[in-house]
C-alpha cells in the first residue's frame, strides 16, 4: 500500500532536480513588503469604501452564503452585482461565479451545446486549458496571437466553433489582437471567448476592460469572462454576455449549480470595488506610468521588455534556478516579485513576472524598482 507513495516521492524529487519544487509561504497582515507580485492592480483590495462595504455586509449576512446560487446562496449583493457587472462590460447580463477559474470551465463546457470545435490560443490560461479538456469538445491549439492561423483553422472546419482567447495573457502581459480576432470569427459564425482577468479595471473606457477597448462590447457573438480578484480586489468570477447564454449557464453550468456561492461580504466588497473602478482614471494613469518606468529600468540594465499592455510585465530569466534565486533575493530585501516556471510557463521557460500596483507607495516602488535590478542574475 506504500508503493503509491514512493512514487510520489520519486516524482517530488524529479521535480526538485528540475527546479520546479513550489512553496507556500503563509504573509502576516501589513507585513511591509512592496507587492509586486499579487494582481491588486488599483489597489482596491484595503479601500476604504471596499472594505467598509464587506464589513457591512459580514454584520448583516455573516460569514458564508450558507448554500448554492439556486438554493440559498444568491443575496442582494449578488445580483446587484451582477447587475453592475453587466452594466460596465456594456452585456445583456452577468452571471457571478464564486472564482474565476470556475467560471472559464462553465462557458467553454457551455458553448459545448452549440459548438463542435474550440480553438484555444497558445498561450492560455490553466483555467481556459482545463475548460477545453473537461468540456469533451475537439480542440485545435492555435499559435500565439495568430488571426491568419485562427482563420484557417476555423476554414477547416464544417461545423460551428469557439475560439478562446485572453485579452492581455497572465504571463506574459501581452495583448491579443481582439479586433482582428473578431474579424476572423464574425465571417465564419463562429463565437470568440474573451478572457478578461487582466484587463478588466485598467483598459478601455472607465476600466471597462480589454474587450470594451477593442469595440466588442455587447457584441453578440463575443462571451466575456473575468476574475473579481484582480483590479477589483475581491474574489470570484463572472460570465458576460447575451441573457439567453446566461440563462443557459443558471440552467447547466455545473461549477455554478453545484458550487456553493461566493460570500455575501465578498461581493458587496466587489460591488463597491466596481463602482470605484470605473471612475479611476488617476489609478490607471498611475499604472501607466509605473509600467512605463519600470519597463525602461529593466531594458536600461540589459533585459529586452517591451511597456506592458496593461499591468503584467515578463522579464525573462536564464533558467528556472536563476528565476527562483532572483525571486528569493527580491523577497529577502522586501520586495515580493512573481516567479514563473513549467508548467505555468507554456513556452517551457521561467520568467520573473512584475504586477504592478497603484496602491503601492511611490517611494517604495521607487526602491523596488532597484531591488529588481540589483538581485538580477
Amino acid at each position: 500500500m506504500t508503493g503509491w507513495l514512493e512514487a510520489i516521492d520519486r516524482l517530488a524529487r524529479e521535480r526538485a532536480k528540475a527546479g520546479l519544487t513550489r512553496q507556500l509561504r503563509p504573509r502576516a497582515a501589513g507585513d511591509g513588503v512592496v507587492d509586486l507580485a499579487g494582481n491588486d492592480y488599483l489597489g482596491l483590495s484595503v479601500h476604504p469604501e471596499v472594505v467598509a462595504a464587506a464589513g457591512a455586509a459580514l454584520s448583516s449576512f455573516g460569514l458564508g452564503a450558507t448554500g448554492s446560487r439556486l438554493v440559498r446562496g444568491t443575496t442582494g449583493p449578488h445580483a446587484e452585482l451582477e447587475s453592475a457587472l453587466a452594466g460596465w462590460l456594456g452585456a445583456a447580463g452577468a452571471l457571478v461565479f464564486s472564482s474565476g477559474y470556475l467560471a472559464n470551465l462553465a462557458v467553454i463546457r457551455a458553448v459545448g451545446a452549440v459548438c463542435d470545435l474550440i480553438v484555444s490560443d497558445a498561450y492560455n490560461h490553466a483555467s481556459l486549458i482545463d475548460g477545453c479538456k473537461i468540456s469533451g469538445i475537439r480542440t485545435a491549439v492555435a499559435p500565439h496571437n495568430d488571426p491568419a492561423a485562427v482563420a484557417a483553422l476555423l476554414d477547416a472546419h464544417p461545423g460551428r466553433a469557439a475560439v478562446v482567447t485572453e485579452s492581455v495573457f497572465s504571463v506574459d502581459g501581452d495583448l491579443a489582437p481582439l479586433a482582428a480576432l473578431h474579424e476572423v470569427t464574425s465571417a465564419r459564425g463562429a463565437l470568440l471567448i474573451v478572457d478578461d482577468a487582466h484587463a478588466l479595471g485598467l483598459l478601455g473606457q472607465r476600466g471597462a476592460g480589454g474587450v470594451a477597448a477593442a469595440g466588442l462590447a455587447g457584441k453578440p457573438d463575443v462571451l466575456v469572462t473575468a476574475t473579481l480578484s484582480k483590479a477589483l480586489g475581491g474574489a470570484g468570477g463572472v460570465v458576460a454576455g447575451p441573457a439567453a447564454f446566461i440563462r443557459h449557464l443558471v440552467d447547466t453550468g455545473r461549477t455554478f449549480i453545484y458550487d456553493t456561492a461566493p460570500p455575501p461580504a465578498v461581493v458587496a466588497g466587489v460591488l463597491a470595488a466596481v463602482r470605484v473602478a470605473a471612475d479611476a482614471d488617476d489609478r490607471r494613469a498611475v499604472l501607466t506610468a509605473r509600467g512605463a518606468e519600470i519597463a525602461a529600468r529593466l531594458r536600461s540594465a540589459g533585459y529586452a521588455v517591451p511597456d506592458p499592455a496593461a499591468g503584467v510585465l515578463s522579464v525573462p530569466a536564464p533558467g528556472p534556478e536563476a528565476a527562483v534565486a532572483w525571486a528569493a533575493d527580491c523577497r529577502d530585501r522586501g520586495v515580493a516579485v512573481g516567479c514563473f516556471r513549467p508548467p505555468s510557463t507554456p513556452d517551457g521557460s521561467s520568467r520573473l513576472r512584475l504586477t504592478l500596483n497603484a496602491g503601492v507607495d511611490g517611494a517604495d516602488f521607487a526602491r523596488a524598482l532597484n531591488v529588481i535590478v540589483e538581485c538580477a542574475p
